[in-house]
């Protein structure tokens, strides 16, 4: 993700914490055992305070780790070497028809690379290229009925050869089988002579359709209704990571004439070794005129994607703007309570001869060091949520992403938590020392 915003809040949190500590090494006689003792002295009224702090940075860090999920979404989803193919004018696949022409002479082109046929016929090779037909249906929920959600968009995707196909995009199996790349469909027991169609799920999609029926997940031999037919789950993919993690994948004869498509939306390929696959893409753009066609690498793809992501990101931006104006007057305001309950600390202090601006870095030290503490907690509440998983849209498809809470969100949520610290306890801090001893002892 964008990592300039968190580096600004970083260092913007911890420039002041780093000059206070260098004013401590070579300041004398800062009365730090008075701030200590007031924090457990007035425990409560430190814990309220740590508390905002600790909020704001837990959430804070939730919002950021579900962008930083959809970037890692967007960029494990692509595999270097892969072109994509689309109709021309197409920015995404869901609105793409390849249809038929020169096109089907891509299978026969130099820059597609071969491998040997499946089954190991040593003899014979056949190109790493995925034909595919890319559909989101309706679906009707079977908990509609109790006042659940009533629909779900579900990413179907056809395939030709599922072996092929999951080779072109890094894909293994974690349950089951590929689909029958001859039928597509079969008998189920119970079923009488209906013919389900064959599904490999992602595991995303698995997880969500499973509690649709009180299960954690569907499972090899569960069957769910989808458009016009029923199916039957023969394969759960390793998708962790991958929008396809949100997709079913099936014959896409089968769901061409399901969806009366009986067309191609898509076609992905790795490039031979050796060439480059931007180049490849180029020039496939001006080589492919019926249909005209938009070539692109698989990665500038799933980078378009991020145009999602960036509108999380600025909404974020937004949002962290107000709660840090919140927050600062939070913090301004319990430190400008303590200021005025210990009116008369500040004039023994000053009795005692401990200057004015060696009062003024105590209350800000004391400032500073609840945002610390309240920052620690903040993130590592939010760090439980590395890992959850969440839906969210990516350029209208309904997408299963996981939280990502990396380094820089953990850093960026202290400096954002001394950021809140040291502006919200300046003002309080200059108003201690500005009191008269004679005033503060009255």
């Amino acid at each position: 993700m964008n990592e300039s915003f968190l580096r600004w809040i970083f260092f913007a949190g911890f420039a002041p914490l780093l000059a206070l500590v260098l004013i401590l090494a070579f300041a004398p006689r800062i009365p730090l055992s008075y701030n200590f003792r007031n924090l457990i002295v007035r425990w409560r009224t430190t814990l309220l305070t740590m508390l905002a702090f600790t909020l704001v940075v837990g959430l804070m860090t939730v919002m950021l780790a579900f962008v930083n999920g959809m970037y890692a979404l967007s960029q494990g989803s692509s595999v270097p070497g892969n072109v994509m193919v689309l109709a021309d004018g197409s920015l995404d696949e869901a609105f793409s028809d390849l249809g038929y022409g020169d096109i089907d002479l891509l299978a026969n082109k130099d820059y597609v690379r071969r491998i040997t046929a499946p089954g190991g016929d040593a003899t014979h090779s056949v190109p790493l290229l995925s034909w595919e037909l890319y559909q989101v249906v309706n679906q009707e929920l079977p908990n509609a009925a109790v006042g659940g959600r009533a629909r779900r968009f579900v990413q179907t995707r056809g395939v030709e050869d599922p072996v092929i196909s999951s080779q072109v995009h890094n894909l293994t199996l974690r349950d089951g089988s590929w689909f029958d790349p001859g039928a597509g469909v079969q008998a189920v027991a119970g079923g009488g002579n209906e013919q389900y169609v064959q599904a490999v799920l992602g595991g995303g999609i698995a997880r969500a359709m499973g509690q649709d029926v009180g299960k954690p997940s569907l499972t090899i031999g569960d069957t769910f209704t989808l458009g016009p037919r029923r199916w039957v789950v023969v394969g759960i993919m390793n998708s962790a990571g991958k929008t396809f993690d949100s997709e079913i994948w099936a014959k896409r004869k089968v769901v061409g004439e399901m969806l009366r498509k009986d067309t191609r939306s898509t076609a992905v390929f790795r490039v031979a070794e050796g060439l480059d696959s931007a180049e490849v893409a180029k020039a496939m753009t001006k080589e492919f005129k019926s249909p005209a066609i938009l070539a692109q690498t698989e990665a500038a793809y799933f980078e378009k994607l991020n145009s999602t992501n960036q509108g999380f990101l600025f909404a974020i931006q937004f949002v962290t703007v107000f709660m840090a104006i919140g927050g600062i007057f939070g913090v301004m305001n319990t430190m400008f309570a303590a200021v005025a309950q210990r009116t008369r600390e500040i004039g023994v202090l000053r009795i005692l001869g401990f200057a004015r601006w060696q009062i003024l870095v105590s209350f800000f030290l004391e400032a500073l060091l609840l945002a610390l503490l309240g920052g620690l907690l903040g993130c590592a509440l939010g760090l439980v949520s590395n890992g959850l998983s969440a839906t969210s849209q990516m350029s209208g498809k309904s997408v299963m992403l996981e939280l990502v809470v990396g380094p820089w969100i953990l850093l960026s949520g202290l400096g954002f938590s001394l950021l809140m610290g040291c502006i919200g306890g300046l003002l309080p801090a200059v108003s201690a020392v500005r009191l008269k001893v004679l005033d503060s002892l009255r």
